[in-house]
């Protein structure tokens, strides 16, 4: 595969993003909307699929006590600036939730699951004494489709490719084996996106383990190394930061991430684990540097067969990508990776996503533990073999497997974890 094909997948689908996906692009719709509809807002109503809803419905928006779709859409409506993209909502502050509050007060804004079959999808009205603007975004989280003022479409975007930006031609000839051949020759002076990721992950990462997020999951298990109660190794190395790094983007930290296909929560599983288990083992810059574009690789490579929204945990293919990159670090070969690759398959597949909370940075804590754990029983040759489960002799049939598993056949479980959660 080209340099150049591998280079631009990573321009596509690394894309730095503040605050959890979901809420940031329904607010992102909403600016839209509302940049298209001069005028005091009257109305906003907000449509979206049952995967985003899962996913806004809980979790933290940057420097914002309130949560919830109606939050999202009335903070993007009133001062979100559509062309940051998803850094939509950065510099906001109290008087702007305020005021997003306010409009939700006064009942202007509204919010209810859309009747789509698409798995993310949303679709924001504005209503103002002027005029009426109506935006969706569907299958990316910053893929705008259609714009429509007063009635009249004014955009609509070209070919829907649902689950990932890159085009499939590009993705066609990306494999494990052609993704670890481009680490070993790829020149450091075009991974510039890598270690910004590296930067900007670990920030947060910091961030985790020094403030008060969430759950604060990161930092307990820091402590307890500290205490003596938990050992200071390469696996609690790895969920620490890892597991800090989602405690405070869960908790809508202002810091920014690196996503990886969407997914800023996936970006940190992504990178974190890595870096930490680089710092453990003290390697040199340039191989962290390679470990962490592996893991980038592995994982985009994955979520191109597994779609953005799933009933399963995206996080999953984070491990997966993950384990493969530190047994880079740790000096495996190709043949060392695939089988971490296989390991982490057979071991978090039937994590379920119930939605983007401050609880995900559990289940990063999980992914970053099995991909050490995977990543060191491949180094001493032990393999899941094919006549295990749903695995086979090739790790990309596996992964073909794995990938079915979260398309094909999760629909009915996701509409009951999205049932169960409406429910409360």
């Amino acid at each position: 595969m080209g340099k150049h094909k591998i280079l631009t997948i990573l321009e596509k689908e690394l894309v730095v993003s503040l605050g959890c996906t979901e809420p940031v692009a329904i607010a992102l719709a909403a600016a839209k909307a509302k940049s298209y509809a001069l005028g005091q807002i009257a109305e906003i109503s907000v449509k979206a699929s049952g995967n985003i809803i899962k996913n806004a419905k809980s979790v933290g928006i940057p420097g914002m006590t309130a949560k919830g779709l109606e939050f999202a859409a009335a903070l993007g409506a009133t001062a979100g600036d559509p062309n940051n993209q998803l850094e939509v909502l950065t510099g906001l502050g109290l008087y702007d939730e305020q005021t997003a509050l306010k409009l939700i007060e006064a009942g202007k804004v509204t919010a209810c699951q859309a009747d789509t079959p698409k798995r993310l999808y949303i679709e924001v009205i504005v209503k103002t004494e002027k005029h009426t603007s109506r935006v969706v975004i569907s299958d990316n989280h910053s893929k705008i489709t259609l714009i429509e003022v007063d009635g009249k479409e004014v955009y609509h975007g070209g070919c829907e490719n649902i689950g990932i930006q890159t085009d499939d031609e590009e993705l066609e000839a990306l494999t494990i084996d052609e993704v670890y051949e481009w680490i070993l020759q790829a020149d450091l002076n075009d991974l510039t996106l890598i270690k910004k990721s590296i930067e900007l992950n670990r920030v947060i990462g910091m961030e985790g383990l020094a403030g008060d997020y969430g759950l604060n999951v990161g930092r307990t298990i820091k402590d307890n190394v500290k205490k003596g109660i938990l050992s200071d190794d390469l696996a609690t190395a790895a969920m620490s930061l890892a597991a800090a790094g989602s405690d405070a983007r869960m908790a809508g930290s202002k810091l920014p991430v690196m996503a990886n296909t969407g997914s800023g929560n996936q970006g940190i599983a992504v990178t974190l684990p890595v870096v930490a288990a680089a710092e453990k083992l003290q390697v040199s810059e340039e191989k962290m540097i390679r470990a962490v574009a592996l893991s980038h690789l592995i994982t985009i490579h994955i979520k191109s067969k597994f779609g953005r929204l799933s009933a399963l945990c995206g996080v999953t293919a984070a491990g997966m990508g993950a384990s493969g990159a530190i047994v880079y670090l740790l000096e495996g070969g190709l043949q060392q990776i695939k089988a971490a690759v296989q390991n982490t398959i057979g071991n978090v597949s039937g994590m379920i996503c119930d939605g983007a909370k401050a609880g995900c940075a559990m289940k990063v804590s999980t992914c970053s533990n099995v991909a050490v754990q995977s990543a060191l029983l491949a180094l001493n040759n032990q393999e899941i073999q094919s006549t295990d489960g749903f695995i086979h002799n090739d790790v990309e049939k596996s992964i073909e497997s794995f990938c079915k598993l979260g398309n094909e056949g999760t629909r009915q479980t996701d509409e009951l974890i999205l049932k169960l959660m409406l429910e409360k």
